[in-house]
């Protein structure tokens, strides 16, 4: 089971333990890689990317992330994570929970999740499907307080 730990980041399944903000890519790579093969990514504006599957689904991580306007470091660290289910498994419940305040995201109908959730969940946290179930989730980092 994954969960996320919204403002901390994303418990891994197996005991792998978890990725937490903030924390660097060798170590984030560790952690993912004791449940999975970690591949290389690319995500704009990020320094450094990676990938893996596990049973059906794919985990993006992506961190020391830049200022799109000034190009200085917004968020140092892992600064996103994002879980996305395979397009084959769509049509109903994800063969890995994903979890968020113990509700299975993947687990049930979105209009479910959704009331059951109350609306309130925390604004680094982004839901997007468009058919029956979610088909990803993904959690931020706040960016770092710019000096003045």
């Amino acid at each position: 089971m994954f969960e996320f730990l919204p403002e901390v980041g994303l418990r891994l399944p197996d005991r792998a333990g978890t990725l937490r903000f903030g924390m660097d890519e060798r170590t984030a790579q560790w952690a993912v890689a004791t449940v999975a093969d970690v591949r290389d990514g690319w995500v704009c504006g990020a320094h450094w990317a990676f990938s893996a599957r596990y049973r059906g689904l794919t985990l993006d991580v992506y961190g020391d992330t830049t200022d799109r306007r000034v190009g200085h470091q917004d968020t140092p660290g892992l600064a996103g994570i994002g879980l996305t289910r395979d397009p084959f498994t769509l049509t109903g419940p994800s063969a890995c929970p994903v979890v968020l305040d113990g509700i299975d995201l993947f687990g049930h109908p979105a209009a479910e999740v959704s009331d059951a959730l109350c609306d309130e969940w925390p604004p680094a946290l982004r839901f997007s499907g468009d058919g029956p179930y979610l088909t990803a989730v993904s959690v931020h980092a706040e960016p770092a307080p710019t000096e003045t």
